[in-house]
C-alpha cells in the first residue's frame, strides 16, 4: 500500500513541508473546506485561532506520529497568517504562536534568479537571518543555499534545537531554502540542520550569519543590519573625491587582540579601541589603519586568516554595531580603514562551509583544485556562480554595512595560479593548458569592477608576491583592477640588506636599488608587515645588527628609507617603538619599553617621520610616476651611501635624501644638488631627540657652485653614522 503524504512527511521523505503543513483548500463531505495541519511534537491539544472560530485540531494518527494534528474549517477564509495555541504533554505548559506554515514566501523570484546567475551583489539582504515584519507579523526570515540537501530545518533555542519543528521551504530549483519564523527574534541562537541525500544530518552555522557566538561555541545569532546611526557623512563624501593614488597613506597594521590588552589580560573591546586606538593613531600621525581579519574565526592562532563566518565580525571584541562604532570614530578622526579579507581559502571546520549540504558545495571536489596543503584549508570553487556571488557580495558587504574603505585581499598569488605550491601532477591545468586560474581571475575582476561602480573611492589591495602583470591596472585596460599591491620583493630585499652587518652591506647594494627597476610598474605599498616578525624571523628591532644603540639607529634608518622611497607606507604595530621580541598574538605589545629612553625616542622619530610625510607633497604626490623619483648617486658602494631626490607635481618642490648605511661618520661628503640656495635639514635620524649621536648639519647647508654628480651645485655634508638626512631648498 502506497504511503500517504503525511506518512512520507513523518518518515522524512518530504522535502517541502508546506505541501503537508499549513492551510489549503479541500473538499470534505462534499463541501468546500480549508484543511489546517500543524506539526507540534509533544502536543496534547492544538487550537487554531481564526477570525470566526476557535478550531480544535485532532491527532491524525497517534501511532504514526503524535505531533501531527489537523482539522477542517467550513466557510470563507482569506488565508492570512493564523495563531496556534498548544498544550504540551511532558513540558506541562501552554504556548501560543503564529504558525510558520501560514506565511507566504518572502524572497522574490528575481532575487533567486540573480543569485543563481551569480549577480546578486546584495545577496546578504536576502540570505541569512533578517528580522522583519512579514504579512503584518514580526519575526525573522531565515534563508540558506543548500541545493543538494534532501531537506533543511531551522534549529535553535526557540524550537529546542529540534529539526522536526521548523522544516524549511525549498524555493524551486534555486537551491535556496527559506522560512519566516514568527516566534524568533533578535539575539536568538540558531543553526541549520541539513539532511543529505544519504540521510546524514549536518548541523551548520549560517554562511550569511551576521553575528556568531564567541569560540569555542559556533551558533549563529540573529542580528539586524540597520541599528546603527552613522556620523561619518563627511568622510564618505570626501572618499570618492580623494584620489588616494596622489595622497599620503601611512598605514598602521593592527591585530586587535594583541595591540593593547586590559590590565587583567582581557581583550580591548571595539568601543575601547574607538578611544584608545583612534587617539594613538592621531598622536602618531598614521592616517590609515589596517585590521588583520575581523571576520569570525574559530582558532585564535590563525590570526583571523581561517574564516568560518564570512559575514560576521568576530564577537571576541563586541557585536557588529560596536565595530561600526569603531569605524565611525576612525572616520570622524580622518583615518581610513582597511580590513584584511580572505577569499583564497577556508578551514575544514565541520560546523561551517565544508561539505555544506552533503556535497562539495563551496569547495572543489578534486583535491588538486580544492585543497591548500600548506595551510590545511580548502579552496573555493570560483567557477560556480553562487560561490562567486557569495564572495563578491561579501566584499561589498564590508564596505556597505561597515563603511570599510579598503580590503587588503590575502594570498592573491594562491588564487592566480593553479600550481601554487603544488608539485607536478598535483594540479589541473586550465582549459587552455595553462597554470592561470581563470575562474579566480574572473572573480577578482568582477569584484573590483563592482566595488568601484557601487562604492566610488573604496579600494582593494593585493597581497601578491609574483610578477603577474597588471595587478593594479584597471579592468577595462586589461588589468585585474586592484588599486594597490604590496611590494613583497621590496620588503624582503630591504630586510635582508638591513639585517647584514654594515661591513658586508657594500657587497649587497643591489638589494637597496633593485626595487626601483620595477617601482612604477604597479601602484605599490611598501610593507613592513606582521609576516616578517613571527615564526623565528625576529622583530624588526632584533633583525638589526649591532649593539643596543646601533639596533635603534638601524631601525630608524630602515623606516626612513621606506618613507623616502616611492610607494605608500605600511608598518606593523610595535615597529614604531622598536618592539624587541617577535609578535605574540596572545599577548599585548611591550608598551613598557616606552619607559626606556631609546624606545621612547624611536617612537618620537616615527611621529616626526609621519608628520614630515603628511606635510610634503614630494613624498607622495608622484608615487607612481617615474618623474617623482630621481637618483643622485647609487654607486658609492665603498661608503655604502645612497642619495636620491623626490619630486612633487610642482617641479620646484623636491626633497633630497642621503642615507649612510655604515656606522662611520662621513665628513666633507660632497654631493650634487639641482639648484643653488640654502638646503634646510627637514629631519636627521641621528638627532639626539631620536636617540642618535647628533651628527649632522646643524640646520642645513648652502649649496656651492661646485660641480658634482653631473650637477652645477653641490653640498658639503657631514653624514651621520647609520643615519639619514632629508633636506629641502628653502
Amino acid at each position: 500500500m502506497a504511503e500517504s503524504l503525511t506518512e512520507k512527511f513523518v518518515h522524512g521523505e518530504v522535502g517541502d513541508p508546506f505541501t503537508v503543513l499549513g492551510a489549503r483548500p479541500q473538499w470534505k463531505n462534499g463541501k468546500s473546506a480549508v484543511l489546517f495541519r500543524v506539526y507540534v511534537p509533544d502536543a496534547k491539544k492544538v487550537t487554531v485561532h481564526l477570525p470566526s472560530e476557535e478550531l480544535s485540531l485532532l491527532p491524525i494518527d497517534e501511532k504514526l506520529d503524535p505531533g501531527l494534528f489537523e482539522g477542517y474549517h467550513f466557510g470563507d477564509y482569506d488565508y492570512n497568517p493564523y495563531r496556534v495555541s498548544v498544550e504540551y504533554k511532558s513540558l506541562g505548559h501552554k504556548s501560543s504562536f503564529y504558525d510558520a506554515y501560514s506565511f507566504l514566501p518572502v524572497i522574490g523570484e528575481l532575487d533567486l534568479f540573480l543569485w543563481n546567475e551569480g549577480n546578486h551583489y546584495r545577496a546578504y539582504e536576502k540570505l541569512g537571518a533578517h528580522p522583519m515584519v512579514h504579512q503584518g507579523v514580526n519575526g525573522v526570515l531565515f534563508a540558506v543555499w543548500a541545493p543538494s540537501a534532501k531537506k533543511v530545518a531551522l534549529v535553535g533555542d526557540r524550537n529546542f534545537w529540534d529539526g522536526r519543528r521548523l522544516q524549511m521551504r525549498p524555493r524551486g530549483s534555486s537551491g535556496v531554502w527559506e522560512i519566516f519564523a514568527p516566534h524568533f527574534t533578535e539575539g536568538d541562537l540558531y543553526k541549520f540542520e541539513v539532511t543529505t541525500q544519504e540521510d546524514t544530518i549536518l548541523i551548520k552555522s549560517d554562511p550569511f550569519g551576521f553575528h556568531m557566538e564567541q569560540r569555542p561555541k559556533t551558533a549563529s545569532i540573529v542580528y539586524g543590519l540597520n541599528h546603527y546611526n552613522w556620523a561619518d557623512e563627511g568622510w564618505l563624501q570626501y572618499r570618492p573625491k580623494a584620489d588616494f593614488l596622489h595622497k599620503p597613506l601611512s598605514i598602521y597594521e593592527v591585530h586587535i587582540g594583541s595591540w593593547k590588552r586590559n590590565e587583567d589580560g582581557s581583550w580591548k573591546t571595539y568601543r575601547q579601541l574607538a578611544t584608545e586606538l583612534v587617539n594613538y593613531l592621531g598622536e602618531m600621525g598614521f592616517n590609515w589603519v589596517e585590521f588583520m581579519p575581523l571576520a569570525e574565526h574559530p582558532f585564535d592562532a590563525s590570526w583571523g586568516y581561517q574564516v568560518s563566518g564570512y559575514y560576521a565580525v568576530t564577537s571576541r571584541f563586541g557585536d557588529p554595531d560596536d565595530f561600526r562604532y569603531l569605524v565611525d570614530k576612525l572616520h570622524q578622526a580622518g583615518i581610513g580603514v582597511i580590513m584584511d579579507w580572505v577569499p583564497a581559502h577556508f578551514p575544514r571546520d565541520a560546523f561551517a562551509l565544508e561539505y555544506f549540504d552533503g556535497t562539495h558545495l563551496f569547495e572543489h571536489k578534486d583535491p588538486r583544485q580544492g585543497e591548500h596543503t600548506d595551510w590545511g584549508t580548502l579552496v573555493f570553487n570560483y567557477g560556480r556562480n553562487e560561490v562567486k556571488n557569495f564572495l563578491v557580495a561579501n566584499a561589498l558587504f564590508w564596505v556597505d554595512e561597515f563603511h570599510v574603505d579598503a580590503l587588503r585581499v590575502d594570498a592573491v598569488a594562491s588564487m592566480l595560479y593553479l600550481d601554487y605550491s603544488r608539485k607536478e601532477g598535483e594540479w589541473i591545468p586550465n582549459r587552455y593548458g595553462g597554470r592561470e586560474n581563470l575562474e579566480a581571475l574572473e572573480l577578482i575582476k568582477t569584484l573590483n569592477t563592482k566595488l568601484y561602480e557601487l562604492f566610488p573611492g573604496a579600494m582593494t589591495i593585493a597581497e601578491e608576491s609574483t610578477a603577474f602583470p597588471a595587478i593594479t591596472r584597471p579592468v577595462h585596460l586589461g588589468g585585474l583592477g586592484f588599486m594597490f599591491k604590496w611590494n613583497m620583493g621590496w620588503m624582503h630585499d630591504m630586510l635582508d640588506f638591513m639585517s647584514k652587518d654594515p661591513i658586508y652591506r657594500r657587497y649587497n647594494m643591489e638589494r637597496l636599488t633593485f626595487a626601483l627597476l620595477y617601482a612604477f610598474h604597479e601602484n605599490f605599498i611598501l610593507p613592513l608587515s606582521h609576516d616578517e616578525v613571527v615564526y623565528g624571523k625576529k622583530s624588526l628591532w632584533d633583525k638589526m645588527p649591532g649593539d643596543y644603540g646601533q639596533k635603534c639607529a638601524n631601525l630608524r634608518l630602515l623606516l626612513g628609507y621606506m618613507f623616502g622611497e616611492p610607494g605608500k607606507k605600511l608598518l606593523f604595530m610595535g615597529g614604531e617603538f622598536g618592539q624587541m621580541y617577535e609578535w605574540d598574538h596572545n599577548a599585548s605589545l611591550a608598551w613598557n619599553l616606552l619607559e626606556n629612553p631609546y624606545h621612547a625616542k624611536i617612537q618620537t622619530f616615527m611621529r616626526d617621520l609621519n608628520k614630515l610625510y603628511l606635510s610634503q607633497p614630494a613624498l607622495y604626490q608622484m608615487d607612481y610616476d617615474w618623474r617623482g623619483f630621481e637618483w643622485v648617486d647609487f654607486r658609492d658602494s665603498d661608503s655604502t651611501v645612497i642619495s636620491f631626490l623626490r619630486h612633487a607635481a610642482d617641479p620646484n618642490d623636491n626633497i633630497f635624501f642621503v642615507f649612510n648605511f655604515t656606522p662611520v661618520v662621513r665628513e666633507n661628503y660632497r654631493i650634487g644638488v639641482p639648484s643653488s640656495g640654502f638646503w634646510k635639514e627637514l629631519i636627521n635620524s641621528d638627532s639626539e631627540i631620536y636617540g642618535g649621536s647628533n651628527f649632522g648639519l646643524g640646520g642645513g647647508r648652502m649649496a656651492e657652485p661646485i660641480k658634482s654628480h653631473g650637477r652645477d651645485y653641490s653640498l658639503n655634508l657631514t653624514l651621520p653614522p647609520l643615519g639619514f638626512i632629508a633636506l629641502k631648498r628653502s
